[in-house]
């Protein structure tokens, strides 16, 4: 269990544990910079309550375990609902940051890691794709298991058979899993160099998150989601 202390400073908590970067940046501590300030110093120049603000930190360093959904047990509906709320909300809110992050430390260290501008130009590629393949899934291909699910008969989808779509999407989900392989490639499996600053960490955080995101987000896809509304369907179809 992480425990902190109001006297620690802002950097080393955010050097020991990385994730944290997030709630500092919310709250507008900088941890980088002014990454020798202790917490309280950093948390009262912004007006914050530092005992709260220690409140906050601990419980995201020590969450409580809840119980996993069994995504198999979930109907179509709520499965679809379960990945628009969690895993596209997710992508939603990270990626932007990420892709900010990923831009300042290439131009700050490229210099020195001529990789990072690999890492920020693959990164802003796949972030941009998975932009659009999150809004195919919520306009188009989640509304269509929805109506699959809720209608007595196979509907008419302009598109065809449902498994049209998904073919594309676990075919862009191929290409995502690429551009992920090359990233912990170039990132020397998410390892920041002795040298690395606290936001080059938190971006090596970053990134290894997104990363095991998108394992949890794919997986819950092809491997249930898919496959059930396809077999869905053919068990509609075969009623006619």
């Amino acid at each position: 269990m992480a425990t902190f202390q109001i006297s620690d400073t802002v950097g080393e908590i955010v050097r020991d544990r990385p994730s944290l970067s997030r709630l500092f940046e919310q709250a507008k501590v900088d941890y980088c910079c002014g990454g020798k300030k202790t917490l309280d110093e950093a948390c009262r120049k912004q007006g914050i309550d530092p005992q709260t603000f220690l409140t906050q930190l601990e419980a995201i360093a020590n969450p409580t375990q809840d119980s996993e959904i069994t995504v198999a047990n979930l109907s179509l509906t709520e499965l679809a609902d379960h990945i628009e709320y969690t895993h596209h909300a997710y992508l939603h809110s990270e990626l932007p940051r990420l892709e900010k992050m990923v831009a300042k430390v290439a131009a700050v260290h490229g210099e020195k890691e001529p990789r990072l501008y690999q890492i920020k130009d693959i990164f802003i590629a796949v972030s941009q794709e998975l932009e659009t393949h999150l809004q195919k899934e919520e306009k188009i291909l989640f509304p269509m298991i929805r109506q699959l699910e809720s209608s007595a008969t196979v509907p008419s989808f302009h598109c065809g058979t449902i498994a049209n779509p998904i073919h594309q999407m676990e075919f862009e989900h191929d290409e995502a899993g690429i551009a992920l392989g090359q990233l912990r490639q170039l990132t020397d499996n998410y390892t920041a160099p002795d040298w690395a600053c606290n936001t080059y960490r938190a971006m090596l955080d970053g990134l290894l998150n997104f990363e095991q995101d998108m394992h949890q987000h794919i997986h819950k896809e092809n491997n249930v989601l898919f496959p059930k509304a396809i077999a869905l369907e053919q068990v509609k179809a075969n009623r006619n």
